[in-house]
């Protein structure tokens, strides 16, 4: 169950004068510990009761997450593609990007990690180990 399904199964049973952590029990008996805290069921439970009706979360003070569109990933990207050794603090200069959302579309879009200081791709093909495993032996040999 994903969190817009928690929060609607919340709505529904406080609409019925249901008491949170009756909703609470009810839904960790189902989802375990998947399921939403009682803390959590008991503030969304007061929302619902004050008359919220919608159940995804309203955009808070920070970046939006707007900043995330395929145009900075394509800009975070090439810079990437162009100077692999970049450093973050490098790549926010240049876009004007937070550290966090750079961050984010690095790991979450890009499917990049870092490296000693070189981002490489997340999942390597068997040609890229191969070529990786020889980059180290190489870089071994050295010391």
């Amino acid at each position: 169950m994903n969190t817009a399904n928690f929060r609607f199964y919340i709505k529904v049973h406080t609409a019925l004068n249901i008491q949170a952590r009756i909703i609470h029990d009810e839904l960790y008996s189902v989802c375990g510990d998947q399921a939403s805290s009682l803390r959590i069921v008991e503030r969304w439970s007061k929302l619902f009761r004050e008359g919220r009706e919608e159940i995804e979360d309203e955009v808070g003070p920070g970046t939006p997450v707007t900043e995330t569109t395929s145009e900075n990933i394509e800009q975070v990207r090439l810079l990437i593609d162009d100077d692999p050794y970049t450093r973050i603090e490098e790549v926010q200069e240049q876009t004007g990007l937070t550290y966090g959302i750079i961050h984010r579309i690095i790991t979450d879009h890009l499917k990049l990690k870092k490296i000693t200081a070189d981002y490489i791709p997340k999942d390597l093909t068997d040609f890229q180990w191969a070529e990786q495993v020889g980059i180290c032996k190489q870089n071994l040999t050295k010391f």
